[in-house]
C-alpha cells in the first residue's frame, strides 16, 4: 500500500523537544527555500510597517532587509521618485542592508522627511520591492486656550462635559481626573463616551466640584495634555431665590429642563437612526448614552439575528457594545434600548462591514528546472472587490520585457518550458479604496541534485500515543521524490500508520513504544540521490496520579494539597504550583516539597484555584483544586430602632461579611439594664436573608439589643449594643408558675410558687395575692396579699385534705389576669393499717411471689406511694448455719398487691412482712410470714489440693462447697492423663461419698501428668467444677534410692548421657578459664562442700553465667523452672515438659538443644509435708559431680 500524500496544511503537534512546531505551511515553504549557497533572486525578509509613525525626538530608521545570491543591492524611492541618499548628509544606509538611518537628532526636522518610501532589492536574477512605507512624525498638540464658565444645574438635570481633545498622531487616549490626579468615579449615571466627553444622565448634589479635568495621553511621545478645569455646582430648586435667578443669564444657567422624573432620551447618538461603517477584522464599537430620571438602563439587540456569543462584549456599564473580529456577516441593524420606570426609547444603528484586501491565495516562490512548467497564483478578496495587477522586477508587467515562457491569465501567470533566463521576481498588487496588499514571489530556474537540509542523526523524543513528526527538509531541482525507511535493512514505509507530507516530513499519527528506532530519509531526482538518518525515542507520558482536592478550610487553619506525579524514568519533571494561574505569593506561609503544597495560617486572600503543573522537556500535566476560605461571619453593625411602640419595636442592622459561608440566621439578644444589667437573653431568631425584625416587648424594661450572625462554621461575635429603649409600666400579664400546695406537718398547708422575675413584673411594687379553700367544702376563698416572696404557710388544717389554691400577681398598676386554681393537700400522717392476707408462693429455689390485700384508702392518710416488703433468712434447712441475716427491702410502687422476691438462697428458711408507704413514711407491719426454698445445685468445692505424689498414686484434699444449697449426696471426680504433646487420654469417672474431704488414687502410671475435674452433687443436680493437674513421681526410701541409682548407672543410655554432660561442663570450664586470663570477671565462686552431695545451681537466666555452688543440707524450695511447687499443688501454667516425662526421679527441664535449665538436686531426705511422708530419687547429676 502506498503512503498517503497529505495536502499542505498547518500542524499543531509538539516537537520532540517540547517546542511548538513551525506551522506546517511554513515547513512547506522552507522546503522550497533555495539554500543561500545557490543562485537565487532577492527576497525581502524585513521591512518597516506600511503606516510608520515615528518619534520626532529620535533618529528615523526605515528598515529594509533582503537575501539573495549574489547579495542584492538596494535603492529607495520617496514620494514616487528616486531618493538619492548620497546627496543628503543626514541619510545613511546600513552596510549589507537596505535600512535607512536619518540622523535628525543632530540637526534637521522630522517633518522634512515625511513621505512615502519604497525599497528595491536587486541582483542579476531579479528585483524585489517593499510595501509603500508612509512615514509620519507623531504629534501631541496642546489644548487651545479657552475660558470655561462655571456650570450651575438643578438637581436631576442631564449634563455633557465636553472634552474635544486636540487632534494628535496617533489619536490620544482620554480620561477624566481631578486636581489630585485621581480618576473620577463613573457609574450607570456618569460615564465617559467614546469621543471623550463626560455624560451625566442626571446630576446629584455630590457631583458638585470645581476640578473636572479632561486629560489626553499621547503614548507615542509619552506626554499628557490637560484641559482647563470645569466647575460644576448642583443645587435644588429651593436654593434658587429670586435674587440669584435674576442675576443668572441664559447661558450661565445650563439648560432649562425640569428636575422632575422623566422618561429616557438619548444624549448620543442623536435621532432615531444612525449609520456605522467598520472594516473586516477590526473591533466594532457601538455606543448609546441616555439621560433620564431615574437613571436609564441600556439594552442591546440585533434586529435580524443574534449577537455572536464569543465575540460580544459590553463596556461602560453596557452603554458600549463591542464585537471583535467583525466580518461581513456582522452587518445589519443593531438596536439600543434605554429604559427606566417612566418609559423607554430606542435607537437603530445600521452597520456595514467593508473589507480591505485580504489573501485567499498569496503567490509563493517557484523553483523550476529547465524545461519544467509552473504557475504563480495571486488571489485576494475584499469589499469592494480588489483589483489585481502584476509587476516583474518592480516594473508593471505590461511594459516589462516580453518572456515567451510566461502567459498572464487574470490572477494567474502560467510558465511553460522555462529556461534560466526566465528567472525573475514577480509582484502581485491587490488594492481597493481601503488598502492594498503587495507580495513578492520569484521564479528561479535551477538544475540541482537533491540535498537534505535536516542535520544528520537528529534525535527526536516523543511522548507515547502522540504524533511523531520526523523532519526531512530537502532541496533539489527538479523536485526530488522522498522515501522513508525504518532500520538498516528495512523496505520503504508503505503502511497505513505513516503519513508522508509534501515537505518531506514523516508523520506517525500515534507513536507507540515499538516506533522507537532509526529512520532513513532518501531524496531522488534525475540528477542524483541524497539520504539522511534520524532517530526516534518514545517516552512514557507524565501523569498526575494523585490530584489536589477541593478544600474548604477555616481562616487561621492549615491546608495541604497533594500532587503525585508519575513520569518516564529518563525525564526529570519540574513541579510548579500556581495560584489563580499566577505565581504563589511570596510568603513564608506557603511551603512546598516534592508532593505537597502546604498553606499555614490561611487568610481570606488565600482562597482561589491552586494548580499543580509537572513539566518535562517533552510534555506537561496539570491538575487544579479550589480552596475556599471560610470563617464565622463578621458581626453585624449599624443597629437602629424604629417604630417604637409600647409593646413592640423594629430593629434593623447591616450584615457583616459572611466570609464565604452564607449566613443562615441572625440571633437577637436583649439586655434589661433595669433588672439584669450585664446579662443578655435570647429575644428572637430570623433567617439569614433578613436585616430587620419586629420585636415584641414587655412593659417596664430598659431594653438594649445586639445581633449575632451564624453560618455553617459558627456564630459571629455580638454586634455593638443598640441604643436603650425604656417601655412603660403595665399590670402583670402573667401569674407565678409552679404553684403547689403540700403540707409539711399533719396540720398545715404550705403554698409555694415560682415568683416572677423583674422582667416579668411589668412595673414597680410587685406582690402576690394568695387564695385557698377546701376542695370538697362550701367555704369561701381565704386570701392574703404577700410581698415578693415564694411561699406562704396556712396553719390549723385537717390532715390530708384537698385544697384549691390560687396565686395572682399584682403591682402598682394593677392585677394580673385571674389565675387558674390548682389542687394541693394539707400535711400527711403515717398510715394506720397494715396490709392483710399476706401469703407466699415459692416459685423455685431462688424466687418467691408475695400477695397481700390493699389497705383502705382513708387509712393511708396521705399520698399512697406503694407497699414495702421486708424479708430475711432465718436459718438454713440443714441447721448448719443459724447466723442471723440482715433484712432486705423491696418496694413496689402504686397500688400493686403482689411482687416477686428474686435472688433467694436455695434450701433456706425466710420470713417477711409487708407495710404500706405514704409521703410521711411507713405504716405498721403485717404479721411475719415464713417460707422455705427448695434445694438447688451446690457451688464448686472451696479448694482442691493434690498432695503426696508417688510412683503410682496421688492424694486429693478438698474443702466442701461454701454454698451447698441442699444436702450433698456425693462428689464426682473425673480425671485423665496428659501426654508430652499435651494430648488428653481417656476420662475416668469416680464417685466419692459426701462425707469425705480426702481421697487417694492408686494404680496410676508413673511419671505421668493427670488432669482432675471435681464437683459436688445434691439431689437436684451437679454443681460447678474445680480443676487441677498433678504428676506421679517416685518416693521409695533411701535404700531403694541407692539401689535404683546403681541400676541406672549400668544403663547404656545413662552412661552416654553422663559423658555428654561431662564433656559440656569441661568445655564450659575451659571457656571460663580463657576469659578469666583475659581479665574478665565472673560471678562463679567455687566452694568445697563438707558433705559428699553438693547441689549444683543452674545457670542464671539474665546473663548465662554459672551460679554459685551451695550446701544442700537444708530443705530448699524448688527454683524457677521446677515442676512441682513446695506445697505439692500442681498449677496448670507450670511447664509440663520435664525430665519426669523422660526418666525416673529427675526434676528439671531441657532446652530445645538438650541442655539442662532446671534445678538439679540430690537430697538425702525430705522433711514431712502436711503430715505425709515423701521422698525423692537422687539426681543423676550426683554421678556427674565425681567426673568433674
Amino acid at each position: 500500500m502506498q503512503l498517503k500524500i497529505m495536502p499542505k496544511k498547518k500542524q499543531k503537534h509538539l516537537s520532540a523537544g517540547g517546542v511548538p512546531l513551525i506551522l506546517f505551511l511554513c515547513q512547506m515553504i522552507s522546503a522550497l527555500d533555495v539554500p543561500l549557497d545557490l543562485v537565487q533572486p532577492p527576497t525581502i525578509t524585513h521591512q518597516s510597517p506600511k503606516d510608520y509613525i515615528i518619534d520626532p525626538r529620535e533618529n528615523i530608521v526605515i528598515q529594509c532587509e533582503a537575501k539573495g545570491k549574489p547579495p542584492p543591492s538596494f535603492s529607495w524611492t520617496r514620494n514616487g521618485t528616486h531618493f538619492d541618499i548620497d546627496k543628503d548628509p543626514l541619510v545613511t544606509m546600513k552596510p549589507g542592508s537596505g535600512t535607512l538611518v536619518i540622523n535628525i537628532m543632530s540637526e534637521g526636522k522630522a517633518e522634512t522627511y515625511e513621505g512615502v518610501y519604497q525599497c528595491t532589492a536587486r541582483n542579476e536574477r531579479g528585483a524585489a520591492v517593499s510595501n509603500n512605507i508612509v512615514v509620519r512624525p507623531s504629534r501631541s498638540p496642546l489644548w487651545t486656550k479657552e475660558r470655561l464658565e462655571p456650570i450651575i444645574l438643578r438637581n436631576g438635570q442631564s449634563l455633557v462635559l465636553p472634552c474635544r481633545p486636540p487632534i494628535g498622531l496617533p489619536p490620544a487616549i482620554i480620561f477624566w481626573m481631578d486636581n489630585s490626579f485621581q480618576r473620577l468615579p463613573q457609574s450607570e449615571r456618569v460615564s465617559q463616551g467614546l469621543n471623550g466627553d463626560l455624560y451625566f444622565s442626571n446630576v446629584l448634589p455630590e457631583d458638585t466640584r470645581e476640578d473636572y479635568i479632561c486629560y489626553a495621553r499621547f503614548n507615542h511621545t509619552q506626554t499628557i495634555q490637560q484641559k482647563q478645569p470645569i466647575s460644576l455646582k448642583v443645587i435644588s430648586v429651593d436654593e434658587l431665590n429670586d435674587t440669584i435667578a435674576a442675576n443668572l443669564s441664559d447661558t450661565e444657567f445650563y439648560g432649562a429642563k425640569s428636575s422632575k422624573e422623566r422618561p429616557p432620551t438619548f444624549l448620543t447618538p442623536e435621532g432615531n437612526e444612525s449609520h456605522k461603517e467598520e472594516l473586516r477584522g477590526n473591533v466594532l464599537s457601538l455606543e448609546c448614552i441616555a439621560e433620564g430620571l431615574p437613571t436609564p438602563i441600556i439594552y442591546w439587540i440585533k434586529e435580524d439575528g443574534t449577537l455572536p456569543a464569543n465575540r460580544t462584549f459590553y463596556r461602560n456599564f453596557k452603554k458600549t457594545l463591542q464585537i471583535t473580529h467583525v466580518s461581513e456577516a456582522d452587518s445589519g441593524n443593531y438596536q439600543c434600548i434605554a429604559k427606566n420606570a417612566l418609559g423607554a426609547v430606542h435607537h437603530t444603528i445600521s452597520v456595514t462591514v467593508k473589507a480591505a484586501p485580504y489573501w485567499i491565495v498569496a503567490p509563493q516562490n517557484l523553483v523550476l528546472s529547465p524545461g519544467e512548467n509552473g504557475t504563480l497564483i495571486c488571489r485576494a478578496n475584499g469589499n469592494p472587490k480588489p483589483r489585481i495587477s502584476w509587476l516583474t522586477n518592480g516594473v508593471p508587467i505590461e511594459i516589462a520585457l516580453d518572456d515567451p515562457s510566461r502567459k498572464i491569465d487574470g490572477d494567474t501567470i502560467i510558465f511553460s518550458n522555462v529556461q534560466e533566463s526566465s528567472s525573475a521576481v514577480y509582484q502581485c498588487n491587490a488594492s481597493n479604496k481601503y488598502g492594498y496588499l503587495l507580495a513578492n514571489a520569484f521564479v528561479n530556474v535551477l538544475a540541482e541534485p537533491p540535498r537534505i537540509l535536516t542535520p544528520a542523526n537528529t534525535l527526536y523524543q516523543v511522548i507515547a500515543n502522540r504524533p511523531a513528526l520526523l523532519d526531512c527538509a530537502f532541496f533539489g531541482s527538479p523536485m526530488p521524490a522522498i522515501e522513508w525507511f525504518k532500520g538498516t535493512k528495512g523496505s520503504a514505509l508503505h503502511e497505513d500508520i505513516y503519513v508522508l507530507h509534501d515537505n518531506g516530513t514523516l508523520e506517525i499519527p500515534v507513536a507507540q513504544k515499538d516506533s522507537t528506532g532509526t529512520y532513513t530519509c532518501v531524496a531522488r531526482n534525475k540528477l542524483g540521490m541524497a539520504k539522511n538518518e534520524v532517530h526516534l525515542e518514545i517516552k512514557d507520558p507524565t501523569r498526575i496520579i494523585k490530584q489536589p482536592e477541593y478544600a474548604v478550610v477555616q481562616r487561621g487553619s492549615k491546608v495541604s494539597f497533594e500532587c503525585r506525579v508519575k513520569h518516564d524514568h529518563t525525564l526529570i519533571p519540574t513541579i510548579m504550583w500556581l495560584k489563580d494561574n499566577g505565581e504563589l505569593p511570596n510568603d513564608e506561609r506557603f511551603s512546598t516539597d516534592k508532593d505537597h503544597l502546604v498553606v499555614s495560617d490561611v487568610k481570606d486572600d488565600d482562597g482561589g484555584t491552586y494548580t499543580c503543573t509537572a513539566n518535562t522537556t517533552l510534555d506537561s500535566a496539570s491538575a487544579s483544586a479550589l480552596l475556599r476560605v471560610v470563617d464565622v461571619p463578621n458581626p453585624p453593625f449599624d443597629l437602629e430602632l424604629t417604630n417604637q411602640l409600647d409593646k413592640s419595636v423594629q430593629l434593623t442592622w447591616t450584615p457583616g461579611d459572611d466570609n464565604n459561608s452564607p449566613i443562615t440566621k441572625f440571633i437577637i439578644e436583649y439586655e434589661d439594664a433595669m433588672h439584669d444589667a450585664g446579662l443578655w437573653h435570647h429575644q428572637a431568631e430570623v433567617s439569614g436573608t433578613q436585616t430587620t425584625a419586629q420585636l415584641k416587648l414587655s412593659p417596664y424594661v430598659n431594653y438594649s439589643f445586639r445581633v449575632m450572625a451564624e453560618n455553617s462554621i459558627g456564630r459571629s461575635m455580638p454586634s455593638e449594643a443598640s441604643e436603650q429603649y425604656l417601655t412603660k409600666a403595665a399590670e402583670p400579664d402573667q401569674n407565678p408558675t409552679a404553684v403547689e400546695g403540700l403540707g409539711t406537718e399533719p396540720d398545715n398547708l404550705v403554698i409555694t410558687w415560682k415568683p416572677l422575675n423583674g422582667f416579668q413584673s411589668n412595673g414597680p411594687g410587685l406582690q402576690y395575692k394568695v387564695s385557698w379553700r377546701q376542695k370538697d367544702g362550701d367555704d369561701e376563698w381565704t386570701s392574703v396579699v404577700v410581698a415578693n416572696v415564694s411561699k406562704y404557710i396556712v396553719s390549723g388544717t385537717p390532715t390530708f385534705v384537698p385544697y384549691l389554691i390560687k396565686v395572682q400577681a399584682l403591682n402598682d398598676v394593677g392585677f394580673a389576669p385571674e389565675p387558674a386554681a390548682v389542687m394541693g393537700h394539707s400535711g400527711e400522717d403515717l398510715p394506720m393499717v397494715a396490709p392483710g392476707n399476706v401469703h407466699v408462693n415459692v416459685v423455685n429455689s431462688t424466687l418467691a411471689e408475695v400477695h397481700w390485700d390493699p389497705v383502705p384508702p382513708k387509712s393511708v392518710r396521705g399520698h399512697l406511694q406503694g407497699y414495702r416488703i421486708y424479708y430475711w433468712k432465718t436459718q438454713s434447712s440443714s441447721k448448719r448455719n443459724r447466723r442471723h441475716i440482715e433484712k432486705k427491702i423491696l418496694t413496689f410502687q402504686g397500688t400493686k398487691t403482689h411482687g416477686m422476691l428474686p435472688g433467694l438462697q436455695p434450701y433456706s428458711h425466710y420470713a417477711l412482712n409487708v407495710r404500706v408507704v405514704n409521703g410521711k413514711g411507713e405504716g405498721p407491719a403485717s404479721t411475719d410470714r415464713g417460707f422455705h426454698t427448695p434445694e438447688g445445685v451446690p457451688s464448686a468445692p472451696s479448694s482442691l489440693k493434690i498432695v503426696n505424689p508417688t510412683l503410682d498414686s496421688l492424694t486429693l484434699e478438698w474443702d466442701p462447697p461454701s454454698h451447698p444449697n441442699g444436702i450433698l449426696t456425693e462428689y464426682i471426680l473425673k480425671y485423665q492423663p496428659i501426654n508430652s504433646t499435651h494430648e488428653l487420654g481417656p476420662l475416668v469417672d469416680l464417685k466419692i461419698p459426701a462425707n469425705k474431704t480426702r481421697w487417694t488414687l492408686k494404680n496410676l502410671n508413673f511419671s505421668t501428668r493427670y488432669k482432675f475435674y471435681f464437683y459436688a452433687q445434691t439431689s437436684v443436680g451437679s454443681g460447678s467444677q474445680i480443676t487441677e493437674e498433678a504428676i506421679t513421681t517416685v518416693d521409695e526410701g533411701k535404700k531403694a534410692m541407692a539401689s535404683r541409682q546403681v541400676d541406672i548407672a549400668t544403663q547404656g543410655w545413662f552412661i552416654g548421657l553422663m559423658c555428654a554432660v561431662a564433656l559440656l561442663i569441661l568445655i564450659l570450664l575451659i571457656v571460663c578459664f580463657i576469659r578469666r586470663n583475659k581479665g574478665g570477671k565472673y560471678p562463679v565462686k567455687e566452694k568445697e562442700d563438707a558433705h559428699a552431695d553438693p547441689e549444683i545451681q543452674p545457670m542464671k537466666e539474665d546473663d548465662g553465667t554459672f551460679g554459685e555452688y551451695s550446701d544442700a543440707e537444708d530443705h530448699k524450695p524448688l527454683k524457677k523452672g521446677s515442676r512441682t511447687p513446695s506445697d505439692r499443688t500442681v498449677k496448670k501454667e507450670d511447664s509440663d515438659d520435664s525430665l519426669v516425662d523422660y526418666g525416673e526421679g529427675v526434676n528439671g527441664q531441657f532446652n530445645e538443644d538438650g541442655s539442662f535449665i532446671g534445678q538439679y538436686s540430690g537430697k538425702k531426705e525430705k522433711e514431712p509435708a502436711e503430715g505425709n511422708e515423701s521422698s525423692e530419687a537422687p539426681s543423676p547429676v550426683n554421678a556427674m559431680n565425681s567426673l568433674v
